[in-house]
């Protein structure tokens, strides 16, 4: 007879995942209020577009590519916790430490050891709520963890909202609040107990950093083929400081910009969940394929708009966006990836993302700096519905 996979008197969200939950609420309190702020520092310091673009792609590259390996590390040491705790200090650390000194290698080093402190935690946090639920509560556990995630996603900024309304252009300031919430994160950390579960152990040495493109080698065609896609789409994805940095441009001022993408969070986190179960039902290449069709309208729109209006309705579209893309080229890659290899094929995706990242951001700033924002943004709509034409005409059984 087959035993049940829970036991329906076992609590579904333990204490961990509360306090795994608790962590990621207060670090995203931190990390989104100072988001949005950011760019607006930047530039008032002198960082010209340039320069913001090159600073986004390594940091959002060294996030990436740090994250296969320390959670692989994670795996061979059959420890979670320390990287847990290590990643979030790294974290609430650096960013007090932006404003401390206002020099580009400083704040280049800051903001590095930011995203460096995320790509050491996600993984072991990850296999954590994953050794806390059962195959049966793995979604009500993850989905839990990412409801509190979001959430902080709002806070932060509505923080930094508030906060800016009485006192205009104290961007300095906001970075030292935000080491408050940082610090409530860390000690929730040293509460958290890891439960002693046989792991087989692997060679610390056998741990490579730069593993990511061996999978390629070995894969299914049709996997190449929607990696050729995504990370052509990704080569011209760039961070999304440019939507904001455009707003700024065109004369609104920090309440407009932080506002309208506190917006944007609520939008993603709330169309996000329909929008999976949507993908299920009529195939998630359609879901994919709709929402790159509707990044491309919002870049061209930010090419050429000035109203207030119109760029609330563009984040609108935004937040479907990435609510039709983010979960959705993940599922979408497992369907096409043999199980036994499926973890293996989405770090692989997510390390080779990364370096496009690198080279987005790095090429929007160019762009941005040579020709104008219109034809940066212009540049990317175009690139974009060249991927939606590429991904339409590949046949793939599994979509």
């Amino acid at each position: 007879m087959q035993q049940p996979l829970t036991n329906p008197s076992q609590k579904i969200i333990t204490k961990t995942i509360w306090l795994l939950s608790l962590v990621s609420l207060f670090t995203d309190v931190a990390g989104e209020m100072l988001y949005p702020v950011t760019p607006l520092y930047l530039k008032k310091i002198g960082f010209s577009v340039l320069l913001i673009g090159i600073l986004e792609g390594v940091a959002e590259a060294v996030a990436g590519l740090s994250k296969g390996y320390f959670g692989k590390l994670s795996d061979a040491s059959g420890k979670r916790l320390p990287f847990i705790q290590f990643g979030y200090a790294l974290s609430a650390l650096s960013r007090p430490m932006m404003a401390f000194i206002a020099h580009p290698l400083w704040i280049f080093f800051s903001r590095t050891m930011e995203r460096l402190g995320k790509g050491i935690r996600t993984g072991a946090r990850d296999a954590l709520l994953s050794d806390e639920a059962t195959p049966a509560t793995k979604g009500t556990v993850f989905g839990f963890h990412r409801s509190m995630d979001t959430l902080g996603a709002v806070i932060g900024p509505l923080i930094a909202l508030l906060y800016l309304y009485f006192y205009p252009d104290n961007y300095v300031s906001l970075f030292y609040i935000a080491f408050i919430p940082g610090v409530l994160a860390i000690i929730i950390t040293a509460i958290i107990r890891e439960k002693k579960q046989p792991v087989k152990k692997l060679p610390a040495k056998r741990v490579k950093f730069f593993a990511i493109g061996h999978y390629w080698k070995k894969s299914h065609p049709e996997y190449k083929q929607l990696l050729t896609g995504l990370l052509l789409f990704a080569l011209f994805n760039s961070s999304d400081v440019f939507l904001l940095l455009k707003m700024k441009e065109t004369g609104m001022n920090d309440t407009a910009v932080i506002g309208v993408y506190v917006f944007y969070n609520l939008v993603f986190a709330v169309t996000a969940y329909p929008l999976g179960i949507m993908a299920d039902k009529i195939g998630l290449k359609k879901v994919y394929l709709t929402g790159l069709v509707l990044f491309a309208i919002v870049y061209t729109g930010f090419a050429i708009n000035t109203n207030f209006v119109v760029f609330v309705a563009l984040f609108f579209l935004y937040g479907v966006y990435a609510a039709a893309t983010d979960g959705i080229s993940k599922a979408w890659i497992s369907n096409i990836a043999d199980r036994k290899d499926t973890a293996t094929a989405i770090r692989s995706y997510m390390g080779l993302q990364s370096i496009a990242a690198l080279l987005a951001s790095s090429l929007t700033g160019f762009l941005w700096y040579r020709f104008g924002s219109m034809t940066t943004f212009l540049i990317t709509a175009g690139a974009t519905f060249i991927v939606v034409a590429y991904l339409a005409s590949v046949k793939f059984i599994k979509k």
